[in-house]
This record gives structure tokens, sequence and C-alpha cells, in this order.
């Protein structure tokens, strides 16, 4: 395999968890739309997602929560014991038309980027990203925890050494409840602290395999570069991948509604230029990002970057259609939308001040030996 993939679905385009759900918003068909406006994805590089079948699902979510799923999607109820057991109907996980297909879709995607990637190569699957789903229930917007099982699934045909990279505004408590522990995986995150699910401080290791960043509110494009260059970079090439995993989340870019963070897009491409050729293997998720114009803008990009591409300045008109189309209803930051959101993909860079608080948690990190 030559050139990247992409991984999709037009089931992204018409699915939505409801009215008022974070999730109501357009994300990875704006992706597909903007990447084709550009001329950059032709048919040769795109995937058309499979759905993941029960029995793929039931290697980490167990059997009676896969088929809690299905039936609340026949039925399009949830019970009381659905809710208890499984915080299915919840108002973070509530109950819509696809609340096991579009998951399933997701997860596929990620499972069959695990075999596409078995002799090395590039998979880009923007629909992925579910990192807080659990065994046997949903969590925070997660039905499925989709990296969990492309990690499983890259197991399976014969990588052995992960590196899990996830720059998500949110800590991945799913995947860290998958691998915690897994001499043979490297997790690296870096999230804003006490958000929610307010799991990840410095002081968790997971079991001696994780490096939790948790940074203070207003992270800034600075701290991020210097988090990038002493810590993600250096411990990923001392570990030695044979698969790098890269959860390029866009809730940290400052004008996202779910987060405190102040970063320009340009701070996660960083990261992803960064750890290009550290590993033979590279799969790209998406994850967290509730605008729909920073998620577009910072995943088009991404897609680019994987191929070599170079980033135009201004839009040509028929991408800046793709970004004039949008709404945010809702939202005070959809009722103006600045003019740069409709006719570049790149933000202004955010630089500031290095606080003493992150220094010292990289330190204590640092500290840290690296896994053998």
């Amino acid at each position: 395999m030559e050139l990247p993939l992409f991984i999709g679905h037009e089931i992204f385009r018409t699915s939505s968890y409801g009215r008022w759900h974070p999730l109501r918003v357009p994300r990875v068909s704006t992706v597909m739309d903007l990447s084709r406006a550009l001329g950059w994805l032709p048919s040769t590089q795109f995937i058309t997602s499979p759905r993941a079948k029960p029995a793929a699902l039931h290697f980490w979510h167990t059997p009676a929560y896969v088929a809690a799923l299905q039936r609340v999607q026949a039925t399009q109820d949830a019970t009381e014991a659905d809710r208890k057991r499984h915080d299915i109907g919840s108002v973070t996980n509530p109950v819509f038309p696809e609340i096991f297909t579009r998951p399933a879709t997701a997860a596929g995607g990620s499972i069959f980027a695990g075999e596409l990637l078995r002799d090395g190569g590039v998979v880009y699957n923007p629909p992925g990203g579910t990192h807080h789903g659990m065994p046997d229930r949903a969590n925070g917007f997660c039905y499925l925890n989709d990296p969990v099982l492309a990690m499983l699934s890259l197991r399976h045909h014969g990588v052995r050494r992960i590196a899990y990279v996830d720059i998500d505004a949110h800590h991945p408590d799913g995947v860290e409840a998958g691998f915690g522990g897994d001499p043979d995986c490297l997790m690296i995150s870096v999230h804003e602290d006490r958000l929610w699910p307010r799991s990840g401080p410095v002081e968790n290791d997971a079991g001696g395999n994780a490096f939790n960043m948790a940074v203070p509110r207003g992270f800034n494009d600075s701290e991020m570069a210097l988090v990038r260059d002493v810590l993600i970079l250096p411990k990923v090439e001392a570990f030695k991948p044979d698969a790098i995993v890269l959860l390029c989340g866009a809730d940290g870019v400052e004008e996202d509604p779910l987060s405190h963070m102040k970063l320009s897009n340009n701070a996660q491409l960083d990261v992803l230029r960064g750890l290009m050729g550290m590993a033979p293997r590279l799969l790209v998720l998406g994850g967290g990002g509730y605008n729909p114009w920073s998620v577009g803008r910072l995943w088009t990009q991404v897609w680019g970057i994987l191929n070599g591409l170079d980033i135009p300045d201004v839009l040509p008109s028929e991408a800046e259609g793709v970004l004039r189309a949008l709404r945010f209803d809702g939202n005070r930051r959809g009722k103006n939308p600045p003019e740069h959101w409709f006719t570049t993909l790149k933000d202004a860079p955010r630089p500031g001040v290095v606080r003493p608080e992150i220094k010292q948690t990289l330190a204590t990190l640092l500290a840290r030996p690296d896994l053998p």
C-alpha cells in the first residue's frame, strides 16, 4: 500500500444524535466534501467503511451490550435497565435512529484499518476516535470504542508494539481501560485537566505505560509545541513502535464549545507532522470536535498533510461553498462566524507564554522511565 487511504461513509452525513446534542453538527461529511472540492480525494484512495458485525465487536464489548444496542435501534426505546446497566438513553448517549449502525460503521472502519496496515502504510479514518466507550456501556457520546478495536485488529494482524497518541481535549478513559498496563503499548494523552471525564491526572500511569499530560485551561500553541518536542516525539521514538495510532481530536481548537483550550489548528497538525515516518504504520482517527468549521478545516488539512499536499492559503470557490453552507444553530459561535472560517483552512498561530505548571507536569512525566 503506497498512497494513504481515507475511510468514510455517507451514514455520517445523514445521521445525527439529535437536534440539540453536541454531535448534531456535520463533521465527517464536511471533510469528505472539502477534500473532494480540493481535488484531494480520488476514488482510488477512498474506502467505504464496512459495518462491524457483532462478532467483531465482541473482541472487546460484551455480547449483552452489543445486543442491547441492536435492540434499542430496532425499537427506538431504551428501558430503565438499558439506562442503568449500559447508559443507553441518557442525555449524553441518547437513543437515535442509527444508534447501532452509526458507531458500528465507525468501528468497522477502524477494524478494517488494522487489516489494511498489516504490511505497512497510512490510513485515515475520521469517523473513528470514540475513545470513551467501555466494554459494557456507552460513555461520553461513544457507544463503541473503535480505537481499542483498531489496536486489537492491529495485534490480530501481527503488529505488536503500538504507540497510541491522543491529543483530544478529553482524556481517553476507554482506551486506558483497554490497554492500561500493556507493556507493548505506549499511551500518551494531552488533555484538559479536570475536563470531563475528569480522569487522567499526571499521577496516573495506568499500570506503567501511560503518560497523561493534563494541561490547564488556556493551553496555547507554544505550550503544545513544547509538549510535542520534549514528551510526545522523544517518547514515541524511544519506544520504537511497529504502529502509531493518532487520535487527532479537534476540540482543543479555541473555537470549540466544549473545552477551554486556546490552540490553533496548527498545533495538532504539527504533532501529526512530527509523528509521520516514525513507524511503518500510521492510523489517524478523528475524535472530539463540536464546531463544524473548526473540525472540517482541521481534519481536511490532516488528509492533505498525509498526502504531502500543499495547503492553499485561500480556498477555491467550490471548497469555500462547502464551508459557507454549514450551520451551527443554537451556538453563539455559529451566529456570526468570522470570514476566515469560509476562506481558508489555516488558523493564525496562537502562541503564548509557557506557564510554570506546564513545565512542572512535563518534568514529572519525563522523570518516569521509558517503557522497555
